[in-house]
């Protein structure tokens, strides 16, 4: 009997398609003659190629199992174990088209009839982050993507293709949501559907905003006489409307204000937290020098590092 497909793949002969797949795949990238430096790489890749088509073929399979398990019963039909060799046709390398060929033509393109009968598996989904203006939360919008996703190209290294796709954000995305592009992800194999992919939404922070989840974040600045007296100013927003602020008694730096629902206009809307930064203006003219003076001598009781 030929040499020990099994034995050739380094697996046992419990061993799961996906534990085939994968112990081919690195023989492949190890023997392949365009990149092997190996002597005989020729000749151990017509091997490999040899056992993987019979072991990743559930009917030949079957059948490589029986004459392993009767080897009298093969040698009395005349040594037809050797037929799997044959019909490889020498520099075949079926088995290694099918893994890789996808990923770029391999070694004469897709070849449906190689297909037939082989296992097919979904091709893995992708992940990408995209990350937008805070403006794209409250009216959504569509743009264009490019994305650097990694694959195997078909000597079975690894490389980046580039992807340019239309993506359309609906408004009120949380930050950390994801949209799903079907079919969009890596090639399936032998036939199987393309994986999928995921693009998370994550928004820019600026000095001013930044957000969690459906909850905006600013920072409000306001003069130390709006947070002592406790004034009412118009403040312009994130979400792009103007709105009139109550600002609280003795307001500290640091405070926050919560306006329902003024967040990311999810199913859950977000909440929109002000942060209050009070701005200290320069005394630059003799009037505002003066102004100050008059305000320490009426907080003349006031000790800043007294804790």
């Amino acid at each position: 009997m030929a040499k020990n497909y099994y034995e050739i793949l380094g697996v046992s002969r419990d061993a799961t398609d996906e534990q085939i797949k994968k112990a081919y795949r690195k023989l492949a990238r190890k023997y392949h003659p365009d990149v092997s430096k190996e002597a005989d790489a020729q000749e151990r890749m017509q091997e490999v190629n040899v056992a993987y088509d019979v072991l990743s073929n559930e009917e030949k399979k079957a059948e490589y199992d029986f004459e392993l398990d009767h080897p009298q019963s093969s040698r009395s039909q005349g040594g037809n174990s050797h037929q799997y060799y044959s019909n490889m046709g020498g520099q075949d390398f079926s088995g290694f088209e099918d893994l890789f060929g996808r990923f770029g033509g391999g070694f004469g393109g897709f070849n449906e009839q190689r297909y037939q009968g082989r296992a097919s598996y979904k091709g893995d989904d992708q992940h990408a982050t995209l990350e937008v203006d805070l403006d794209v939360a409250f009216h959504g919008a569509t743009q264009n993507v490019t994305l650097q996703i990694p694959t195997i190209n078909a000597y079975g290294q690894a490389e980046v293709q580039r992807k340019v796709l239309k993506v359309k954000i609906p408004k009120g995305m949380k930050a950390g949501q994801k949209i799903r592009l079907t079919g969009q992800g890596q090639p399936g194999i032998h036939g199987g559907e393309n994986g999928d992919l995921y693009i998370e939404i994550q928004y820019k922070a600026t000095d001013s905003t930044y957000v969690e989840n459906a909850d905006v974040y600013h920072h409000l600045k306001i003069s130390p006489w709006e947070a002592a007296l406790g004034q009412s100013i118009m403040a312009s927003l994130p979400n792009g409307k103007q709105l009139n602020i109550q600002i609280p008694k003795n307001a500290k730096t640091g405070q926050q204000l919560r306006l329902k629902n003024q967040g990311i206009p999810a199913k859950d809307p977000g909440h929109l937290f002000l942060i209050l930064d009070i701005v200290q203006p320069d005394a630059q003219t003799e009037q505002q020098k003066q102004a100050y003076e008059a305000f320490a001598a009426a907080f003349s009781n006031f000790k800043p590092r007294s804790s």
